[in-house]
Parts: C-alpha cells; structure tokens; sequence
C-alpha cells in the first residue's frame, strides 16, 4: 500500500530507559488485535449455511485457489491483482462499496458451485464468528486501561468492525474506532492518524501505533507518534505477541 515504516527495530522509542511515556495506543485490528479464520474454514461455513456440498476434494481445492486469488479480506493477500481491479484495490478500504466490490471480484475468479455464493462469502467475513482475538489481547486493554491509557482502533477498513469487538467482549476497552471508509482516507495517510490522536486526546508524541503492516502501519511515525510491530500469524502461533507492550509502557507518565 505504500509508505515505509521505521527502520529495522521494532520500536520508534520514546521516552527515558528504551520506555515509552504515553497517553494512548492505538492498535490496527487484522492481524494485531484479531485475526480472521482461515480460508478453508471461511468457505465451509458458508457452503455449509447455504446447504451447498461440493465433495471434501473440491471444497480443499477451491479453498486453494480463493487463497490464492487473496479473496479473504484479513488473509492472505492476492498472488496477483488483475488489471480490471488493481484501482480498486488500490484504494479499497475508502469506501464500502469499492471494499466488496474488490473482493467479491477477486472471489470471482473462481468457478463457485453457485453465484450467490460471492456475497455470502463476503458477508460471512464481516461477522464476528469469523473473527477470533489472540489469546492476550483482553488482558493486554485491561492492563492499558488499568493505567489510565487512551486506547483507539484504526483500521483500513471497508465495514464497521465495532460488532465484531462488542461479541467478543472487547469494545467496552476502546475509546474510540477509526476506520478509514468513514473518512475516505486509508493508512499509511498522516491524516487519518492525526485524526485518531484527536480522538484520544492526546498529541502524536504522546501516542504508540501498534500494528502488523510496516508499510500502512508505520505512517504513524510521520507525525511522531511511536510505532510497535507485531507477527500477523495465526492466532495458535501468536499465544503473546502483545504482552510485551507492557514492559515497554512500564513507565513514568508525563
């Protein structure tokens, strides 16, 4: 997507004794506080409320090439974008309809069963049985809001994830969710970071990004804000990738 994050080190720091003395944190969703379910899983469930029953073979090969078409937004990105949407997906996350229609049209180069299955497939993204947390992600917000710390969500985002965070108990930790269709403006943008600092009510210096993407991610820096980078891996592999955030934020606050 463009833009460059900080160097070779996971940290931009900030503060005293490699600490950082913060406000808030604002954390990415995919990838950093929730991961979506895999693709083979996506394509079963759906085949499975639509009453559609390919053969166990089949089902495993057209979950092969949708992975490898990129159509699961959250997983695996596109082995190539073809040239009738690489504009879309250049700018999918500005609006709803560019998001659906850029996954739905990379889904599409997949002879489905049924072609209703397209939508139904981009629906069941969106719900929250789809989406799991990693395993410290709770108590990594309590511990932040235990200490009086401003916490934002801002997310390239094509759909209001907010559901996803009230089913599994999490939206009542986070100030506020910036995502990039309700203002037109996708990270690595400066804009939309400055305008989730504003949310939180604290300046850029006074804020960490957490995120797994250096590129979109890593914008934040451009306004000062600190930047921490965590594995987008299965939430199995990935038992405490944001637990380290608390030694780091273990400090004086200004």
């Amino acid at each position: 997507m463009g833009g460059a994050g900080p160097p070779d080190g996971r940290l931009t720091p900030v503060g005293d004794h490699g600490r950082v003395a913060i406000k808030g944190v604002l954390f990415d969703f995919s990838g950093t506080l929730f991961r979506i379910e895999s693709t083979q899983r996506w394509l079963t469930a759906v085949l499975e409320e639509t009453g559609t029953a390919p053969a166990p073979a089949e089902v495993a090969e057209l979950a092969r090439r949708l992975e490898r078409a990129g159509a699961l937004p959250g997983g695996a990105p596109p082995h190539a974008v073809p040239a009738h949407l690489a504009e879309l997906w250049a700018t999918r996350d500005e609006t709803p309809e560019r998001h659906r229609a850029l996954y739905t049209g990379l889904a599409r180069q997949v002879d489905l069963p049924d072609p209703s299955l397209y939508d139904a497939l981009y629906d069941r993204h969106r719900s929250p049985e789809a989406w799991r947390p990693y395993p410290d992600a709770t108590e990594v917000l309590e511990a932040l809001r235990r200490q009086a710390v401003r916490i934002g969500v801002v997310s390239n985002i094509g759909w209001d994830l907010r559901p996803v965070f009230r089913a599994h108990g999490l939206d009542t930790a986070v100030d506020a969710f910036v995502l990039s269709y309700e203002h037109g403006i996708q990270k690595p943008d400066p804009a939309l970071f400055r305008l989730a600092c504003e949310a939180l009510g604290a300046d850029p210096p006074d804020v960490l990004m957490v995120g797994d993407d250096r590129g979109a991610d890593g914008g934040a820096a451009a306004i000062g804000c600190a930047v921490h980078f965590v594995d987008h891996l299965p939430v199995e592999r990935r038992p405490d990738g944001l637990r380290p955030l608390l030694a780091l934020l273990d400090g004086p606050r200004p």
